[in-house]
């Protein structure tokens, strides 16, 4: 059984193929961590909009200053508060924390949360 060769000008154009490919998914791979790390850091912000609130609504309750409580529990789990407001007996909040960066790129990602008696 004899080989067959490649026609003239082919030879090894498999191999570019194949790293062409190791690039690509190389790429999508790393795409696909900053994504990941994105939502972890999302989780991370809306889990500090949470508490704070139930900082801020537990502040409320007892006559002390919500926003200021808020602040310091967002600040103690890596956020930062963008607007805090009473409702009533609601304590409306909303935080920021820095994403990791990719590129150069640091996108800013928000939690929002309310919190205050059961109705």
């Amino acid at each position: 059984m004899r080989r067959r060769q490649p026609p003239p000008g082919e030879r090894g154009s498999a191999s570019l193929l194949v790293v062409a490919l190791l690039g690509l998914l190389m790429f999508l791979g790393a795409a696909m961590s900053f994504v990941a790390g994105v939502v972890a850091d999302h989780r991370a912000a809306q889990s500090a909009a949470d508490l704070a609130a139930l900082a801020g609504a537990q502040a409320l309750q007892r006559g002390h200053d919500p926003c200021a409580a808020a602040g310091r529990i967002a600040g103690a789990n890596g956020a930062s508060v963008r607007s805090c407001a009473v409702s009533g007996e609601d304590v409306v909040l909303e935080v920021t924390v820095a994403a990791r960066s990719y590129a150069g790129y640091s996108p800013e990602v928000t939690g929002r949360a309310r919190a205050g008696p059961a109705p």
